[in-house]
């Protein structure tokens, strides 16, 4: 029989965290909401939709509405599509956005002017350590800072959004500081590095690959499933930072098994597809450090600029994350291939931001696909993903840093410095080896 093996920190959180009983208890078993509460009677009702439908609906309410369409989000508790409009003197944009099944709210911000105001934080204030994304609930944009922004480069950071005008902006300050975190759903190495694999995928000429973070190919092109193990995949494509932060990895083996699911710790779910996200969208996200988490997508489109430079086109969540989870997957609990693991701020203690990258875009990026144009496919629950058991054991434990920078994963109990961000040294660091990779409990 194969068996699946899991770090000891996986399976202690998977048995007794409250974060990871918590999303667990949402994911599994899945439940899915209506996708038409609508009746023919009331069709400028609000329609009940699940969130990846209202995502959808965004997209066409976005082109139909024009100037007037100035941003949505997705209402959880009454499963509703709330599009902000800004009607002007032609009041049949509202009409249009109810019949359609949204519920519509005025407000006064254009989407063309929140984005011309992030525009002008870019050229203004590109700080490292903060962000900024559009958050449609407020009709304003969130910007954040962290623990490193103080002095000068606050006054300068306050000074910029003043001028953007009242009303457009609000800052908030975040204890932590921003940096790429390092692993996720199924550890990786290379170079003394951990990441983790994301998805797998199929590549452009059909062969088996997966999907990781960009900066964790700052660590080596080669990569294996088990600390100091033989190579099994090599990196293929990478971008980061810029314009996002993806990377596909091509398995060294061509026949590899490469199922589309994701491994919650003695337990699989299947991915279908990928998707948009979709501001209030519950998520879940996948981490070799800390587990399953769960929380909500808060903007779209953000912008962060790590201590490495700035990335763009990320996904903003609440949801926690810790050194050891750059690279891991954001999917629903239907099986929807949202994000991969970037990086952020705070823990699964205090909390903090996390960003992710869209698995859409890097899809497009690298031309790839994933879930029923996936590669090797198999049947059954025993394999956790392709090319992940080594030896009958999954790797996990590591943390990153670049030269000096917390550019990835920050210090871990027993882990690794380990060099993915971009400075003049990215090899181990002198830990002790990592935790998650030193004691690793069987699960059947």
């Amino acid at each position: 029989m194969s068996h699946k093996r899991i770090p000891k920190r996986k399976a202690a959180i998977a048995a007794g965290s409250v974060v990871a009983l918590g999303a667990a208890a949402i994911l599994l078993p899945n439940a899915n909401a209506s996708q038409d509460g609508a009746s023919d009677d009331a069709a400028a009702a609000p329609r009940t939709l699940k969130a990846t439908d209202a995502s959808d609906l965004a997209s066409q309410l976005a082109g139909l509405l024009g100037d007037a369409f100035a941003g949505s989000y997705y209402d959880g508790g009454k499963q509703q599509l709330v599009v902000n409009v800004v009607p002007g003197d032609d009041n049949n944009v509202i009409v249009q956005a109810k019949k359609a099944g949204a519920a519509v709210r005025e407000v006064d911000n254009s989407m063309s002017e929140l984005e011309s105001g992030a525009r002008t934080l870019k050229a203004k204030a590109t700080i490292p350590g903060t962000s900024w994304a559009v958050d449609p609930r407020t009709n304003k944009i969130l910007v954040t800072a962290d623990s490193t922004v103080t002095g000068a480069k606050w006054d300068r950071l306050e000074s910029t959004v003043r001028s953007l005008g009242s009303g457009m902006a609000t800052v908030k300050k975040s204890p932590g500081t921003f940096k790429t975190f390092a692993s996720g759903g199924d550890a990786i190495f290379a170079g003394g590095s951990r990441c983790s694999l994301g998805f797998n995928v199929t590549a452009g000429d059909g062969s088996p690959a997966f999907l990781t973070a960009g900066h964790c190919a700052l660590a080596g092109d080669r990569w294996s499933d088990s600390q100091g193990g033989q190579p099994i995949a090599t990196i293929d494509q990478a971008v980061f930072p810029g314009e996002g932060d993806f990377a596909l990895v091509t398995y060294d083996d061509p026949a590899t098994q490469a199922p589309s699911e994701v491994d919650v710790g003695g337990q699989t779910v299947r991915i279908t597809e990928a998707a948009e996200a979709t501001v209030g969208q519950e998520v879940f996200r996948m981490g070799s450090t800390t587990g399953l988490a769960d929380g909500q997508v808060l903007g779209l489109n953000a912008t962060v600029n790590y201590p490495e430079g700035t990335v763009t086109g990320l996904i903003q969540t609440n949801v926690c994350a810790e050194p050891g989870d750059s690279g891991g997957s954001m999917f629903t609990q239907d099986g929807l291939a949202i994000g991969l693991t970037s990086g952020g701020s705070g823990d699964c203690t205090a909390g903090g931001e996390t960003f992710f990258q869209p698995v859409t875009t890097a899809l497009e990026a690298v031309g790839a696909t994933l879930g029923a144009g996936g590669a090797g496919d198999q049947a059954g629950g025993d394999e956790a993903g392709a090319g992940q058991e080594a030896g009958g054991e999954q790797a996990g434990g590591g943390a990153e840093e670049a030269g000096g920078q917390e550019a990835g994963a920050g210090d871990q109990p027993g882990g690794e410095e380990a060099g993915a961000g971009s400075g003049d040294e990215a090899g181990a660091g002198d830990g002790q080896g990592a935790e998650d990779g030193a004691g690793l409990t069987e699960t059947h």
